[in-house]
């Protein structure tokens, strides 16, 4: 009597899990951003979803520098991304101030969670359509990433602590504000993908000096560099706007 043949083990090279790792490690800072937001140390829970935000960053591109690009890591980014950019930050905000105004604060932050969710559904639903076209996708994202939102939605926090608790809009426009970033998050306004910019060999070690200038602005100066950087954005986005630097396709 034959034995039942046995499937073979498969097997991976520790390096090839590095980039679910690096993911791992973003979960656990947004999860530890809400552990400070109701310890009351609002500093250190907006630094995890910034560190957050630096490691989801990294993961996808270490996943295809490895060549272990994966369904699983897909979809392990994703549930990442929900948590720290679109539950996390609007909790913070919550507790911070909006706790005394009621129903209408959370509502703000119901707001911003949904549309979160949606913008990552959309995205999802994107990356697999083959109806978009592989440029589009790369040059352009539609409406604000939800990384980009959930340290947009934070501004007031960084006014906060660059400027000695300066409150920079009362509870009713702030709540306003969280509901407005949340729907920018499922518009359809095109925003330029940094992933898609393309530098000259020439001009590389300018971007390099710039990007050590930029590290240490943020190490010393971190909660004025999150504003200046915050305004850049929103200034690039209004430029996008503009017809003349909008998409062929949304002409």
């Amino acid at each position: 009597m034959t034995s039942p043949r046995r499937t073979p083990r498969r097997e991976y090279a520790l390096i090839q899990l590095l980039p679910n790792m690096v993911t791992i490690a973003a979960i656990c800072a947004g999860l530890t951003s809400i552990r400070f937001t109701f310890q009351g140390n609002f500093e250190l829970a907006v630094q995890m979803i910034v560190l957050a935000t630096v490691l989801d960053g990294m993961d996808g591109r270490i996943a295809r520098y490895l060549g272990s690009d994966s369904k699983m890591g897909a979809e392990l980014d994703s549930l990442a991304d929900f948590l720290n950019f679109g539950i996390a930050p609007p909790i913070v905000l919550y507790v911070w101030t909006l706790q005394d105004t009621g129903g209408l604060g959370w509502m703000a932050v119901l707001v911003y969670a949904v549309c979160a969710v949606m913008r990552l559904a959309r995205f999802n639903v994107d990356a697999k359509s083959d109806d978009e076209t592989p440029s589009r996708r790369s040059d352009y994202f539609t409406g604000v990433p939800s990384p980009a939102g959930a340290l947009l939605v934070m501004l007031p926090l960084y006014v906060s602590f660059a400027f000695n608790d300066m409150k920079l809009l009362p509870d009713v426009l702030l709540c306003a504000y969280m509901a407005g970033i949340g729907l920018l998050l499922i518009s359809t306004i095109p925003t330029r993908s940094f992933k898609a910019l393309k530098v000259s060999r020439e001009n590389v070690r300018f971007i390099l000096l710039a990007f050590a200038l930029a590290g240490v602005a943020v190490l010393t100066y971190a909660w004025a560099t999150l504003i200046l950087a915050c305004l850049a954005y929103v200034a690039l986005v209004l430029w996008g706007l503009m017809p003349r630097n909008r998409p062929a396709k949304d002409l």
